[in-house]
């Protein structure tokens, strides 16, 4: 060893253990086991629509196949999942919900009975991404659909935000508030007939 490998050894010693150490992604059965326990849970959540707008609201999730957004003033909108089907309730309509196949949404993959995103096909990205972990998944059976990115933060793991690109290309990300899972909701708040008959439709 020369005197300036002796001299800079030091020197090199320090300045590695200064680095951050970049994390490993979180594994991906690791986030599956997560969001199989996510039986239940409700957030406050920002949602960045896909013209640059942005709404407000409440989110609750019932798994499995459940879901309701329930948008803040000005919006008032309500958008649920239930018995298969995604609803879209606007208050300035007199008529009956929109309402769409959930299986034909990138919101089935969070919403599964079961979560595998080690099955084929199904994870198209995944890494590490600062403290995040960035998953995109999609429905192996119909890519068509489109594609959910869900963003983990880890220690403990808990799900902080998904970007949804639907089969046209636009993208809506909702960014979720604190999470608060392993609580007590009903069933009818994610009855689509249930609201739809308690508006008159």
């Amino acid at each position: 060893m020369t005197y300036l490998t002796r001299l800079l050894a030091p020197v090199a010693l320090i300045l590695a253990t200064a680095l951050p150490v970049l994390a490993d992604p979180i594994p991906l059965r690791d986030l599956s086991a997560y969001m199989n326990d996510m039986t239940t849970a409700r957030a406050k959540f920002t949602q960045v629509n896909a013209d640059g707008t942005i709404s407000t609201g409440r989110l609750f999730i019932l798994r499995p196949g459940r879901m309701r957004f329930e948008y803040d003033p000005p919006n008032n909108a309500l958008v649920m999942a239930g018995g298969n089907a995604v609803a879209v309730f606007d208050p300035k309509s007199n008529g009956g919900p929109e309402t769409y196949s959930l299986n034909m949404t990138p919101l089935k993959l969070i919403l599964d009975d079961r979560i595998d995103l080690s099955r084929d096909n199904m994870v198209t990205d995944y890494r590490e991404e600062g403290p995040s972990t960035v998953v995109r998944a999609q429905d192996p059976e119909n890519p068509e659909y489109g594609h959910i990115e869900l963003i983990f933060t880890g220690d403990p793991v808990e799900l902080r935000q998904w970007v949804i690109t639907d089969e046209a290309g636009s993208q809506t990300t909702v960014i979720l508030g604190e999470l608060e899972t392993g609580i007590r909701l009903g069933t009818g708040m994610f009855s689509i007939r249930q609201e739809t008959a308690r508006r008159g439709g």
